[in-house]
């Protein structure tokens, strides 16, 4: 003949007690984990020469940054012409998103934070091609990081030129 031990009804109690303390901490983590559902990717449109490796490296930062990139291989010039961006100012790219114009090698962090600030501006721009600069970071560079600023730039109502004022500085 087996003997069975029956658990005490203390560690039956315990037991049940442990399972609802359980049960609940699910129900009142269950809605949290519904709340965090991955926001819808930001479109963004961006004009730049079909054989330019760091603007392909500049996108994939901004397709890793929450945005959905659709890339036209035919160069910037006239884009940029066409938005009123004048060539002081060019790098090898040129984008939109939301109706603000970015110029180079913008961060995606920078552009998160212009579309949440919604300033009355034409855009940010990082003007020449700095080395550190997202797309301007891979290892041919071996970690060097220059200094840039992150523009941006405003209509001049006094006339048909544009104002610029620094964003972020980004020091090394």
């Amino acid at each position: 003949m087996t003997y069975t031990q029956r658990p005490s009804i203390a560690t039956a109690g315990r037991r049940r007690v442990l399972g609802r303390i359980a049960a609940g901490c699910a129900a009142l983590a269950a809605p949290a984990l519904w709340a965090v559902t991955p926001a819808k990717p930001i479109p963004v449109e961006v004009w730049k020469d079909p054989n330019c490796g760091c603007c392909k490296d500049w996108v994939v930062h901004m397709e890793a940054n929450g945005f959905a990139v659709t890339v036209h291989d035919t160069g910037n010039n006239a884009v940029r012409a066409r938005l009123g961006l004048p060539q002081r100012l060019g790098s090898c790219h040129t984008a939109l998103v939301a109706g603000y114009l970015l110029e180079g090698h913008v961060p995606a962090a920078d552009v998160h934070r212009l579309l949440a600030q919604k300033p009355r501006a034409l855009g940010l721009a990082v003007p020449g091609m700095p080395v550190g600069s997202p797309g301007m970071d891979g290892p041919e560079y071996r970690g060097r990081k220059d200094p840039y600023d992150v523009l941006l730039v405003t209509r001049n109502l006094m006339n048909s030129d544009v104002a610029t004022s620094v964003f972020t500085s980004y020091r090394g």
